[in-house]
């Protein structure tokens, strides 16, 4: 059994990024912007009445505050900052998943901080006290590292997280987005690569090496080109392995 996630809700004003309709009758989770990175509450409110409606889970996208990078840069948030932004964004968005019926269900970080706290233990312990903060015993979707230790420690579940379309180094990393490669765009690719985390537990790294890699959701970029029939491929070549597709949350 895995879970399908995707980012959505990236959208902002009269801009748009993801499709989020059709995504969503697609992925079991939705990691959905709360407007640090993108997203504003018009989008927030549709994306979570949406995924209500077709039983998609609802999880809070939290990022470091940087709309105009997109959350992709580095930054440097003291602590006690950080798990207070963190905290602000789960709230906004339980506000449009609860009018919609519905919950949140889960966090991931998105872009930077994602990264940073797969390594950085203060970052990471940051995001968890942000969650804590925010009530209640969300689960925390990421890489292994230092974020799912820190949730472990707290008390709270840390769901591992794999990605079709991005490049692995020989250490379980995603390759850095600066770096040729670090996107994978070949969709016959994507889907190998999906199949051989959900059957295999494992994908081929960038220096050729074969990476061990237990996870429990997979995620395909909603801002990758073609990422609706991506996703769906994806699905379809799971579920035709005899892999069941179920949200863990």
């Amino acid at each position: 059994m895995i879970d399908l996630n995707a980012d959505l809700g990236e959208g902002f004003g009269r801009w748009t990024l993801t499709d989020d309709d059709a995504l969503l009758s697609v992925v079991t989770s939705a990691n959905v912007a709360c407007g640090f990175h993108a997203g504003d509450p018009s989008v927030m409110r549709r994306v979570c009445d949406l995924a209500a409606e077709r039983g998609v889970r609802i999880g809070a996208q939290v990022s470091y505050r940087d709309l105009a990078g997109f959350g992709r840069r580095a930054m440097d948030v003291p602590a006690e900052e950080l798990a207070a932004e963190v905290a602000y964004q789960i709230g906004a968005l339980r506000v449009f998943a609860e009018a919609a019926g519905a919950r949140v269900a889960y966090v991931k970080p998105h872009g930077a901080l994602y990264n940073r706290t797969v390594h950085d233990a203060e970052q990471a312990r940051a995001v968890v006290a942000g969650v804590r903060l925010a009530g209640g015993a969300l689960p925390v979707l990421g890489l292994p590292g230092s974020l799912l230790t820190a949730a472990a420690d707290a008390g709270l579940t840390g769901v591992p997280e794999a990605f079709a379309d991005r490049a692995y180094t020989a250490r379980g990393t995603l390759v850095p987005r600066r770096e040729a490669g670090s996107v994978v765009t070949d969709e016959d690719a994507v889907v190998r690569r999906a199949v051989a985390f959900a059957v295999e537990g494992s994908v081929e790294a960038v220096d050729g090496t074969a990476v061990a890699v237990a996870a429990r959701s997979l995620c395909v970029h909603g801002d990758t080109p073609n990422a609706a029939r991506i996703a769906a491929r994806v699905r379809d070549a799971l579920e035709g392995s005899g892999v069941g597709i179920g949200a863990f949350a």
